[in-house]
């Protein structure tokens, strides 16, 4: 287990209200709605972002609209890279609240 796999269980256990689970075959935070909040990819993790945390998050290096598969990037969902793991929680976090809202 990587680092950043290591990191994301943590976070998994840290944020209310929420379990693991699976998405694209990779691990991922769900909501009570069965919405996924945050997802392990490649050693990043992919959250959903926008306005002003979008644009922070953007503005950080290595950081990209995640795309899983070439072509075709996720609006508001970003891949941020383990460099920038002091910055997981709030991301995930925050994720996590936009998704809560969205219906089953």
């Amino acid at each position: 287990m990587t680092k950043g796999e290591i990191l994301f269980h943590e976070l998994a256990k840290e944020i209310p209200g929420v379990k693991e689970g699976k998405i694209f075959g990779s691990l991922c935070i769900k909501t009570p709605n069965g919405k996924s909040g945050a997802m392990f990819w490649k050693d990043c993790i992919v959250v959903k972002l926008n306005n002003d945390l979008l644009n922070e998050a953007l503005a950080l290096e290595g950081v990209i609209l995640f795309e899983p598969m070439p072509g075709r990037p996720m609006k508001e969902w970003v891949q941020i890279p383990y460099k920038h793991k002091e910055l997981w929680k709030k991301f995930a976090s925050a994720s996590v609240e936009a998704v809560r809202k969205l219906k089953k």
